[in-house]
């Protein structure tokens, strides 16, 4: 039985290379697109937990076992024990098991992506939030050293009390002058 054995790497000098590794002819093995093998196992799991599928295994099951009792002792294949459905039910399930477990599996990774990216997306929210929670802080703090509309108001009605006070100050000044001088002076002209 000949084996295809690696073939060493030779030097220039015609002597077998120790440093480089030995390269083999192995045989290309087959290659399996994980996405396709994910759907397809998906898929199958999908349809062994379908009602549609209940349906068709009791069918299956129903019509095997009718026709293993009521059928003709000679066209019968397989008698009471039913050691041949046994048989393809438990081989049934040993590919449904790993299938199931395969479309489980993608679904957790699904899962956690989705886990990780809703995290990040709650990450910058909070982020966010809290940006403009400073922002918001920080103007209300430059509102209190800002003039307001009320603020001015406020200071034009003082000034304007203030003007209004000495206006009517003044008047009474005038008043009490011109009673201490004996009444109105008359001008030359008018008289």
């Amino acid at each position: 039985m000949a084996r295809n054995r690696p073939t060493p790497r030779v030097s220039p000098t015609g002597r077998a290379r120790l440093d480089q590794p030995v390269s083999s002819r192995r045989l290309s093995r087959m290659s399996v697109d994980p996405e396709a093998a994910g759907r397809l196992s998906e898929r199958i799991a999908r349809f062994l937990g379908s009602w549609r599928f209940i349906g068709y295994m009791s069918a299956f099951v129903a019509i095997w076992v009718l026709w293993n009792v009521l059928a003709p002792e000679d066209l019968r294949f397989d008698e009471w024990p039913f050691i041949g459905l046994t048989l393809l039910l438990s081989l049934q399930a040993s590919y449904a098991a790993p299938l199931i477990l395969l479309s489980q599996n993608r679904q957790t990774d699904r899962d956690r992506i989705q886990y990780q990216e809703d995290k990040q997306a709650t990450h910058r929210l909070v982020a966010d939030a809290e940006y403009l929670a400073r922002e918001v802080a920080d103007l209300r703090i430059s509102m209190g050293e800002v003039a307001t509309r009320e603020f001015i108001r406020g200071e034009l009605e003082d000034l304007a009390e203030n003007i209004n006070a000495g206006a009517s100050q003044a008047k009474s000044k005038d008043r009490s002058k011109s009673k201490g001088s004996g009444g109105p002076k008359r001008n030359k002209h008018t008289s």
